[in-house]
């Protein structure tokens, strides 16, 4: 069961627009990422929410999509995501961040898929221009916005070619190829 719901678990950058997200899923989301592992318990990220169509344009706008894909400039008006999380380091936490992010964010998203959702991790941020936009305090570091919504879009994962190209693609009828390197090629020892 988990590894169907690892694998349902893709980055979906295609979502049905009109189909909304309470702020209640979102409060549940945030949950599981505040019950995950945190490197010395120190718990130093925060969240920013939004499922308000003004606010989600201003995210929105901010944001680079699917660097792979040079001629997609990213979701059209009515597949873009309909909720957005905005993961924040409190910088007033004392303690090195390396992992807690990548944890939050995985069962966040785990979370979603798991409830009928589909995300997917954002990192190419325009930062100065988020936190202008979201009036985000100085002490809060951005590190990653989480867009969510009804996935609008199919994902498959294909395995790694002769060519070793590790790139995602989409085909002629828009579905989108994720290769993943076989398992014996990633254990060394």
């Amino acid at each position: 069961m988990m590894k169907d719901l690892v694998l349902k678990n893709r980055s979906y950058r295609r979502f049905h627009q009109d189909v909304s997200i309470a702020p209640e899923t979102l409060r549940e989301l945030v949950d599981l990422a505040r019950l995950s592992a945190s490197a010395v318990n120190a718990q130093p990220l925060r969240y920013m929410l939004s499922c308000d169509t003004r606010r989600n344009a201003e995210i929105f706008d901010c944001l680079a999509w699917a660097a792979y894909l040079k001629d997609w400039p990213g979701p059209e008006e009515g597949e873009r995501p309909s909720a957005y999380i905005v993961m924040l380091e409190d910088t007033r936490i004392s303690h090195p961040l390396h992992i807690d992010h990548g944890i939050a964010a995985q069962s966040i998203l785990l979370g979603a898929t798991d409830g009928g959702l589909g995300g997917c991790m954002l990192g190419a941020i325009d930062k100065p221009r988020l936190r202008k936009a979201l009036e985000i305090p100085a002490h809060y570091e951005i590190l990653l916005v989480l867009a969510l919504g009804k996935p609008s879009e199919t994902v498959v994962v294909d395995a790694v070619g002769a060519d070793g190209d590790i790139r995602y693609w989409r085909d002629a009828e828009g579905v989108h190829h994720v290769p993943k390197r076989r398992l014996d090629d990633i254990i060394v020892g």
